[in-house]
């Protein structure tokens, strides 16, 4: 048995810099389809609270508790109740229960597109509202600058006089 956490584990085997960049690919191709069809299955009844051991929760979805933590590890922001995966262990009591509108906007925040582009997200959500989600979530990454006020432009407190002879006197 490793000292590491189930988690450490994870990231050590799918960020391992001694693999070749081809082999760090079909690990992740291989685990992108597998994390796909976890979702899939998710997605069908959205509204499951699925429960259970880390290792009854794997089984359910056919997969490998390993597999299973790099799962948790991607989808536990999008929970309303994360789990400890920092701590866990096959008998840990976790849960998938997702806030819909966090793990849509979480899939677009990563550039997920295969996973916000499944066709169950059409059952959960109509297109305005998928919209509406992908533009909050674009949105939130964008930093904005207000309209700076010159001194000649007219003040902006409505007195009809130039700011620098009304509020932008004392600046």
């Amino acid at each position: 048995m490793s000292d590491k956490s189930l988690l450490e584990q994870w990231r050590a085997t799918a960020y391992d810099q001694s693999l070749s960049k081809t082999e760090l690919e079909n690990f992740w191709s291989k685990y992108f389809t597998i994390e796909k069809d976890i979702y899939v299955e998710l997605l069908k009844n959205p509204d499951e609270e699925v429960r259970g051991t880390l290792k009854e929760v794997a089984a359910k979805y056919g997969q490998d508790v390993m597999t299973m933590v790099g799962f948790l590890d991607g989808i536990n922001d999008s929970l309303k109740v994360a789990n400890p995966i920092e701590t866990m262990t096959e008998d840990t009591e976790i849960n998938l229960v997702f806030d819909k509108e966090l793990l849509y906007k979480n899939m677009i925040d990563a550039k997920a597109d295969w996973l916000y582009g499944l066709p169950q997200w059409d059952d959960i959500f109509d297109e305005e509202t998928k919209k509406r989600l992908y533009r909050e979530q674009k949105q939130s990454g964008t930093i904005r600058k207000e309209k700076k006020i010159g001194r000649n432009d007219p003040c902006p407190c409505g007195s009809g006089k130039k700011y620098k002879k009304c509020c932008g006197r004392n600046i």
